[in-house]
């Protein structure tokens, strides 16, 4: 095996969306304004829903929004979305975030490591492809909606809950990343592009489990993060620190200096470090003609 054959040189961070890069879920931003729905009111109607007919709350809130609008005579298509994530608001430093860390990767990776941006979400798609940040993802996972020949969003055509955002996980891991290609033939570790030693998935809270459960089992890296004044969501991270749920916890504040940004920074560096040291294995095993 040369050298140059070894190719696991990609770095993955994976983020949640509502509560982790944006305070509230999507939706408070941007369909409910609109529709001129109080957001107290459409959860607990979705939560008594969800309860009383035994649904998937995913399934319940997506339906709802559909037929609030046709009770207002309200149309909305793929660009209506689109426009209004346009002005979600973020945690502090998030829209400066990438930038940051591809120059970190960059320079302490001595251009050798690559690192790519996704987002894994239960929100909906149509207005994840609208937010000013979208350029920095290779990939925006979340739920979709089908529109009709009229370009009107009618009905849910995907769906993403907590349990199935690990479907996605698995896609960066092995390279499937549209819903095409299936992920469900085996793919020895060595061949897939970015193993999960080389993910960090980034969440805000218990439904996240599933995708922090499967990374760290996997081997890969997680952090868990709360607005800065919350002492119920900071609770909630200390729960699933002593869990080993993750590896770190901090406020959700991206700015350079801060809290995450430092323990953000010493994963990438030994997530590098471990590159490195697989790379010059891979080499070592290429001078004496043995397989790596």
């Amino acid at each position: 095996m040369p050298k140059s054959a070894f190719f696991q040189n990609t770095i993955a961070m994976v983020y949640d969306f509502d509560g982790t890069l944006s305070p509230q879920p999507m939706q408070e931003y941007t369909v409910l304004p609109k529709l001129g729905i109080k957001p107290r009111d459409f959860w607990m109607q979705v939560e008594r829903e969800s309860a009383e007919t035994v649904s998937e709350k995913m399934l319940v809130y997506m339906r709802l929004l559909l037929e609030e609008a046709h009770a207002r005579k309200i149309n909305i298509g793929r660009r209506d979305f689109q426009a209004m994530g346009k002005d979600i608001p973020y945690f502090p430093g998030v829209e400066g975030w990438f930038n940051r860390i591809n120059a970190h990767v960059k320079k302490r990776g001595a251009g050798q490591i690559n690192i790519q941006h996704y987002i894994v979400s239960a929100g909906m798609k149509e207005i994840l492809e609208g937010i000013s940040i979208r350029r920095h993802f290779q990939q925006i996972y979340a739920s979709e909606y089908h529109f009709n020949f009229q370009g009107i969003a009618t009905f849910p055509k995907l769906l993403i809950t907590d349990t199935t955002k690990t479907q996605y996980l698995f896609r960066v891991n092995k390279g499937k990343e549209t819903l095409e290609e299936s992920i469900n033939e085996h793919m020895p570790e060595n061949q897939r592009p970015i193993p999960f030693q080389n993910i960090i998935y980034i969440g805000d809270g218990m439904t996240d489990v599933p995708s922090m459960a499967l990374t760290k089992k996997s081997g890969g890296h997680t952090i868990a993060v709360y607005p800065t004044r919350n002492r119920e969501d900071r609770d909630t991270c200390v729960k699933l620190l002593s869990a080993k749920r993750v590896d770190f916890i901090a406020p959700a504040d991206y700015r350079a200096g801060s809290k995450l940004a430092g323990r953000v920074s010493l994963l990438l560096d030994a997530i590098m470090a471990q590159i490195a040291y697989r790379r010059e294995m891979a080499a070592c095993h290429a001078e004496h003609r043995l397989e790596f």
